[in-house]
């Protein structure tokens, strides 16, 4: 089979695309989503969550491609056998490109590496509270910070919020987070938000990325890989599943947003950062770990 654009072997089937038009497609889709969003503007200083798998590097790679002013920004929870690794990949990646970036640990701002926290909700939900609050921290100064999450992804946290029936945290997805802009928290944006995981792995793999490959140990005790599962296996008889959940969610999620937009916002009275109580979760979890 050959490429739909030009004489080469196909590398993928569904379109037939080659090595180079199959890596143009996947960042042109990127430029469209930022497009069709508006997620970045003229002179955006951009920061680039960064873990070293394969969403990450690849949202770095072509934000720098095309925006050049950007930053990685990377948590170290302290997860033996998996952050390590990842770590390095994305050590070797950034080196190899010129990206700068910075690693930040759980031991180093927090006092304890995630092992040593209680659990709250389960420990997929502990860490990502502290990953998102030292996250933050670290993007002060930036004008938007740019996540790896892809299309899957959306779709399994979109599914989850509608199991639990959470429609304020249903609100505040998309591919730009958050439902109102507030004072000490940086802008999150979604640039592979129409991508899906094959295609990103693909792309990856293509690109020669350093990508172990590798899945968090704790992911598999996580209700997200419950429903992953469930999507996948519905995605594998009916396709176009996961993309139809995406575009019906974003035709309502104006209306979600409106539906929130009033909610009762403060701020943390011990760290000052955004919160919905007078403690933000963040606090409460490292004051549990020190009683």
């Amino acid at each position: 089979m050959n490429c739909v654009h030009c004489s080469s072997k196909a590398v993928v089937s569904s379109p037939p695309y080659c090595k180079e038009h199959f890596i143009l497609y996947i960042e042109e889709k990127v430029q469209r989503t930022i497009e069709r969003f508006r997620l970045i503007d003229a002179g955006d200083k951009i920061a680039v969550a960064v873990s070293g798998g394969k969403d990450s590097q690849t949202v770095l790679y072509i934000l720098h491609k095309l925006y050049g002013n950007v930053h990685g920004i990377a948590i170290d929870e302290g997860i033996p056998g998996y952050r390590d690794r990842t770590l390095k990949d994305l050590e070797t990646f950034c080196t190899t490109h010129s990206i700068p970036f910075g690693i930040h640990s759980f031991q180093n701002r927090f006092g304890k590496m995630l092992g040593s926290f209680p659990v709250h909700g389960g420990i997929c939900t502990t860490c990502g509270v502290l990953r998102r609050y030292l996250l933050n921290e670290r993007a002060a100064g930036y004008d938007k910070i740019a996540t790896g999450h892809n299309l899957d992804d959306e779709c399994q946290s979109v599914m989850m919020n509608l199991l639990k029936g959470n429609l304020f945290l249903l609100a505040k997805l998309g591919p730009k987070s958050g439902i109102v802009l507030r004072n000490g928290f940086t802008q999150r944006i979604k640039p592979l938000y129409l991508c899906t995981e094959k295609e990103i792995t693909t792309y990856a793999f293509l690109k020669g990325f350093p990508v172990d490959f590798i899945e968090c140990p704790n992911a598999a005790d996580g209700f997200r890989s419950s429903v992953r599962d469930g999507l996948n296996n519905i995605e594998m008889q009916h396709a176009g599943t996961k993309c139809n959940i995406i575009e019906t969610f974003l035709n309502i999620l104006p209306s979600l947003k409106e539906l929130h937009e009033g909610t009762r916002q403060i701020y943390c009275t011990h760290c000052g950062k955004p919160s919905m109580s007078e403690l933000c979760k963040a606090c409460m979890i490292v004051e549990d770990a020190y009683v």
